[in-house]
């Protein structure tokens, strides 16, 4: 495919700026170490390999030699969903060899870093998708890698995009990694809480799981209004029909709604009242993957008007012995987690509930001052989680954008220093 780029750089076919490309080594992975580690596509995750998870395999001494991995190895996924995904080895164990499912490129002429960013590119992608065949069922193969045209600037200029990507990458990725353990920690605290309270009293068996003795229990219709949404797909003839948006279920996540696509739903006016999403409400969704069955967070009336769709639940709860902060955490806590999963109707994927299980969710909550002091903290974890996912999406955009404009010269890296020289 044609690329354009700046006339001080260079286009050449990827086989000339690596050595010959290899397949991997085709055995059977085991847990026993039998021999030298066993690189995979699957033991590639988010861009790194935990070694210490990566399996043995047994390998002849010749077999080692020729499929050892070391660094600056760039490894493609030459087949499956992850088909033309890199993987540039920054740091290996001494003896590890790598599948067959992956073919190894080795760089001579281009700066390897450059090289393994290049492949993350718009301009790699339409070149692997161009060259796909119908016969390889979606692979990649030896020839197909090398004649993937590569923009070459000068060594200097490599090195420096390599650089100022693999910064914002490494921010990236420490971020990613804070808001996992974030995560961790807020099902850690609310398993605990929910479970031992805030007083360090006794606790008492539930079917669901041990709580404590003095927390009230009761079902949720006792102490909140279940509201069920309305359906798509009606049609209204002759009627004072309004067009509104409408939450659905892709907007409710777990912990948070994500409200950066709304649509529109046409509803009859007089039914706006029955439908219409108020402040506090906690949203739940009825179905999904067994993982994110009822998950949901609270709405903030973030828009003036909105209804929600009918496999979304809006919970309104009775404030005076009830909150809705804390009724939407215990729905996340493992003890929510674990009465949906209890009662919900399950296929082999996917799980339900309906309005009747919802309302049957037996709440255990102490009064409203222990409830308030529960939130709080983990209102606390929440903000930090949600400050350290801001900046990972940010950054991950950032990357994204120079990645594309760097790889292609739009942007000059020795713009953007003088950029910075010059704001300084």
């Amino acid at each position: 495919m044609t690329t354009a780029i700046p006339e001080d750089w260079g286009l050449e076919p990827l086989g000339t700026l690596c050595s010959r490309p290899q397949y991997g080594l085709t055995e059977t992975a085991s847990r026993a170490p039998i021999g030298p580690r066993f690189l995979r596509i699957t033991d590639i995750q988010d861009g790194d390999v935990n070694w210490e998870s990566v399996p043995f395999c047994r390998c002849s001494q010749a077999d080692l030699e020729r499929h050892r991995v070391e660094r600056g190895d760039l490894l493609f996924a030459r087949i499956g969903a992850t088909t033309g995904k890199t993987f540039l080895v920054r740091e290996c164990p001494e003896d590890a060899v790598f599948a067959s499912y992956l073919i190894r490129l080795r760089p001579h002429s281009i700066h390897e870093r450059y090289l393994y960013y290049f492949c993350q590119s718009q301009a790699y992608w339409d070149n692997v998708n161009a060259s796909k065949d119908e016969r390889l069922k979606g692979g990649v193969n030896t020839n197909l890698l090398t004649q993937i045209q590569v923009p070459v600037p000068p060594k200097a200029e490599q090195v420096a995009i390599a650089g100022l990507l693999e910064l914002i990458e490494t921010a990236a990725r420490c971020e990613f990694r804070i808001v996992r353990k974030l995560g961790d920690l807020k099902s850690g605290a609310m398993a605990k809480l929910f479970r031992e309270g805030l007083r360090g009293e006794p606790v008492r068996q539930l079917n669901l799981s041990e709580v404590p003795e003095s927390w009230r229990l009761a079902p949720l219709s006792e102490v909140a209004e279940i509201q069920t949404g309305v359906a798509k797909g009606r049609q209204f003839e002759n009627t004072d029909a309004v067009e509104v948006p409408y939450l659905r279920v892709a907007n409710v996540q777990d912990g948070h709604l994500d409200l950066s696509e709304m649509k529109t739903l046409e509803i009859r006016r007089a039914e706006l009242e029955r439908y219409t999403l108020h402040d506090g409400d906690v949203v739940l969704t009825e179905g999904g993957d067994f993982d994110k069955l009822g998950r949901g967070f609270i709405w903030r009336s973030e828009l003036p008007l909105c209804i929600h769709q009918n496999h979304v639940f809006a919970v309104r709860t009775d404030r005076t012995v009830l909150l809705p902060e804390f009724f939407a955490y215990l729905a996340q806590s493992p003890y929510g987690k674990a009465y949906f999963l209890q009662v919900a109707h399950k296929t082999t994927n996917l799980a339900c509930i309906n309005s009747n299980k919802l309302k049957a969710f037996p709440i255990v909550f102490p009064g409203l001052e222990e409830q308030e002091q529960v939130v709080k903290i983990l209102d606390t974890i929440d903000q930090t989680l949600q400050l350290h996912q801001t900046r990972r999406v940010a950054l991950e955009c950032l990357f994204q954008s120079l990645l594309q404009q760097l790889m292609t010269g739009t942007i000059r890296v020795n713009d953007l220093n003088h950029a910075e020289v010059s704001h300084a």
